[in-house]
């Protein structure tokens, strides 16, 4: 499935691979929220510290509004090729959309580095 047209800079396989890494220590240590809804109001009140995003959103304007609010609120975020991957990081059964990590947890050097790397990516 090709990127979303809107998908403004692109991160490499092994940064994806990290993300949900990090997303996976988080759910175990911290705390996340899962699914648009809740992601997004982690953004809003400005407590999201990396938001990952599902590339393979069928409709893409489903999850269109992120990369603009992470960039006003001050949100790192990342693409992740698929929905399965990213539910499956996440813990649950479903496929989702996307995910915020308010809590790092033990993840927190993992959430760190990751979201260097999306900086320097996008400077």
């Amino acid at each position: 499935m090709p990127k979303p047209s809107f998908v403004e800079w692109e991160a490499t396989e092994e940064l994806q691979k990290k993300a949900l890494e990090a997303l996976e220590m988080a759910k175990d240590t911290g705390r996340i929220k899962k699914g648009i809804n809740e992601a997004t109001k982690s953004i809003e009140r400005g407590i999201a510290k990396l938001v990952l995003v599902a590339e393979d959103v069928d409709p893409v304007e489903i999850v269109m509004f992120i990369p603009g609010l992470c960039d006003d609120k001050k949100a790192p975020y990342i693409f992740v090729p698929s929905k399965k991957d990213l539910g499956e990081a996440a813990g649950i059964e479903r496929p989702t959309a996307a995910v915020a990590i308010v809590v790092e947890g033990k993840g927190k050097n993992v959430v760190s580095d990751v979201v260097e790397k999306i900086a320097a990516i996008r400077k």
